[in-house]
C-alpha cells in the first residue's frame, strides 16, 4: 500500500511540475507574441519545453503572423500603386485638355487668319482623338481585369491571321522607314484562343514597335512541340534592364516606354490580355535588343 503510495505521489508530482512548466511556456509564449504584436521585436515564437502539441500551436501562430506581414505589405503596396495610378491618369488627361483648352482660347481671338483657325482646328481634333484613345484604353483595361470578364475560345489560323495584322501595318512601318524582316512559317499553325483578344495583342506589340523601334526588326512566328511563339526583335538601347522589368507594368510611365496611342497602356493590355488566354508574354533585352514574345500552348491534336 505504502509503495502504491509513493508511486501514485510521485506521478502527481509529475504531472503539476509538468502543469507548470506548460504555464510557465504559454506565459513565455504569451510575452513573444505580446511584444511582435507591438513591434518591439522581429523575433518569433520559440520554444524551451519541448511539446508536440505547444510546438504545432507555435508553428500556427508563426505562420499566421507571417500571412500578416504579407498581407500589410500587399496592402501598401496596393494603396501606393493605386495612388501612382491616379497621378499618372491625372496627368495623361490633364496633358491634352490643357492643349484642347489653349487652342480653343486662340481660337476665339478675333486677329487669327483662316489658315491659322484651320490649323488651330487640326491640332483640337488630333489632341481630342488622343484623349478619347487614352480614355477608352483606361476603361478597356479595367474591363479585362474584372473577374467577370470573359473570352470566347475556338480555333484560329494564326498564320493567316498574321499575315492580315502586318499587311495592315505596312505602310506605318514605311513611314517611319523601317522595313521588317517577317518569318512565318509556310503551313497554316493554329493556337485556341479568342480571335479579337490575339488580333489586339499583336495590334499593340506592332504599334509600340513601329513608335518606339530603330534599326533593324525581326519579326517572326514559329511553331515547336508544345507551344507557337510570335516574337517581336528590335533595337532599343536607350532601355535599361529595370525599365524591362516593368515594361508591362500600367504604372511605369518612362516616355520611351509608352504605346504608339499614347495611353501607356498598350502592353499592359496586351499582357493583360494574354494572361486572361493562359498565355504569357514577355520581354528581355540582350545586346541592346528588346526581344517581346508571345507564348502560347498548344493541344496535343494541333501538333
Amino acid at each position: 500500500m505504502l509503495i502504491i503510495t509513493l508511486i501514485l505521489a510521485t506521478v502527481v508530482a509529475l504531472l503539476l511540475a509538468r502543469l507548470l512548466l506548460l504555464r510557465r511556456e504559454l506565459g513565455r509564449m504569451t510575452e513573444q507574441l505580446r511584444r511582435y504584436n507591438k513591434r518591439t521585436t522581429g523575433k518569433k515564437i520559440d520554444l524551451t519545453l519541448f511539446d508536440r502539441r505547444l510546438e504545432a500551436l507555435a508553428v500556427q501562430i508563426n505562420r499566421q503572423s507571417d500571412l500578416i506581414v504579407d498581407a500589410e505589405a500587399l496592402r501598401r503596396r496596393t494603396e501606393n500603386e493605386l495612388r501612382q495610378a491616379i497621378a499618372n491618369i491625372s496627368h495623361d488627361i490633364r496633358t491634352p485638355l490643357t492643349s484642347i483648352i489653349g487652342f480653343i482660347q486662340l481660337l476665339e481671338a478675333e486677329s487669327i487668319t483662316p489658315e491659322e483657325k484651320l490649323e488651330y482646328v487640326t491640332i483640337v481634333k488630333n489632341r481630342t482623338r488622343r484623349l478619347q484613345a487614352l480614355l477608352n484604353d483606361f476603361f478597356e483595361l479595367s474591363l479585362i481585369e474584372s473577374s467577370d470578364y470573359r473570352l470566347k475560345t475556338e480555333r484560329i489560323g494564326m498564320t493567316t491571321l498574321l499575315t492580315d495584322t502586318l499587311v495592315g501595318f505596312y505602310d506605318r512601318f514605311n513611314e517611319r522607314g523601317i522595313t521588317p524582316e517577317i518569318r512565318l512559317p509556310k503551313e497554316e499553325v493554329a493556337v485556341y484562343a479568342d480571335e479579337s483578344a490575339v488580333r489586339r495583342v499583336l495590334e499593340n506589340l506592332l504599334a509600340n514597335t513601329v513608335e518606339h523601334a530603330t534599326g533593324l526588326v525581326v519579326i517572326r512566328f514559329e511553331q515547336h512541340h508544345k507551344t507557337a511563339d510570335f516574337t517581336i526583335v528590335n533595337e532599343a538601347k536607350e532601355l535599361s534592364e529595370s525599365d524591362v522589368r516593368f515594361l508591362f507594368d500600367r504604372f511605369y510611365t518612362v516616355d520611351r516606354t509608352r504605346s504608339a496611342q499614347g495611353s501607356g497602356l498598350g502592353l499592359s493590355i496586351a499582357k493583360s490580355l494574354m494572361d486572361k488566354m493562359n498565355g504569357s508574354l514577355t520581354a528581355e533585352l540582350h545586346g541592346g535588343n528588346l526581344t517581346m514574345t508571345c507564348r502560347w500552348k498548344l493541344r496535343s491534336t494541333d501538333r
